[in-house]
């Protein structure tokens, strides 16, 4: 919700119109909640993962572990993490000056864009982008690996055919969304910045930032027999209308 309101407004006025302003402090704040929340989004799905492991690697245990104390101490440093580190950048750009040119080749305020226009150095957001990325990025992409090769393990040993079917079940919804955010985040961030690449990289921004958290509750939600049943049945209802 927070990528969705924070850029999706100002992109469609932005398509609607063929172009539009934004103020200094408009697009420092708009950079800042998408960092914010792309930050947050992926500490939770590390999180996420854990919880997979457990569910799957220590079924009878699971209940025991993760009860409400441990969830609430789970998903409250990945917020408290968020507003945390996509503070630098911030901190940083609203010291830069910026040349003459001040159209940015985007859909919305985005760090690589804005960083070609700056006229001053630009190493202090380089060091900030490899200090954080263990951190945001590679620590999680660790630990998630981790947990699929744990959870693979454990359902190759199950003889159950219905047990491998719920295994996988369990974890599919989660594998889809760490695939979709991964990917497109290192294609947009870690593709070459010529020229050739730059539309391409616009629209795989488009996907990360609007279409993976439009597709994030569909992709969950999916699973639960009840919401198939309402589902189900509001379309046979609109039908029959």
């Amino acid at each position: 919700m927070i990528i969705i309101t924070n850029i999706l407004p100002k992109t469609l006025s932005i398509i609607l119109k063929e172009g539009s302003t934004i103020s200094n402090s408009g697009c420092f704040t708009q950079i800042y909640f998408l960092s914010q929340s792309a930050i947050t989004e992926s500490l939770l799905l590390t999180v996420m993962s854990y919880d997979r492991y457990l569910a799957i690697c220590h079924p009878l245990r699971y209940s025991s572990i993760m009860d409400l104390k441990l969830c609430v101490y789970l998903v409250i440093p990945p917020w408290l993490l968020g507003l945390l580190f996509a503070l630098p950048h911030n901190i940083i750009l609203s010291q830069m000056a910026f040349c003459e040119s001040n159209t940015i080749n985007h859909f919305y305020c985005d760090l690589v864009p804005l960083l070609k226009l700056s006229c001053s150095s630009t190493l202090a957001n380089k060091i900030v982008i490899i200090i954080l990325s263990f951190p945001v990025t590679l620590c999680p992409l660790i630990i998630i690996t981790w947990t699929y090769i744990s959870i693979l393990l454990t359902i190759l040993h199950i003889s159950a055919t219905t047990g491998k079917q719920k295994a996988f079940s369990t974890c599919s919804s989660h594998l889809t969304v760490v695939c979709l955010y991964y990917g497109t985040l290192a294609f947009n961030y870690l593709s070459p910045s010529k020229e050739e690449y730059l539309g391409l990289q616009k629209l795989v921004s488009v996907l990360y930032t609007v279409v993976t958290p439009l597709l994030n509750p569909i992709i969950y939600s999916l699973r639960n027999k009840q919401i198939r049943g309402a589902i189900i049945k509001f379309v046979f209802r609109r039908k029959n209308k």
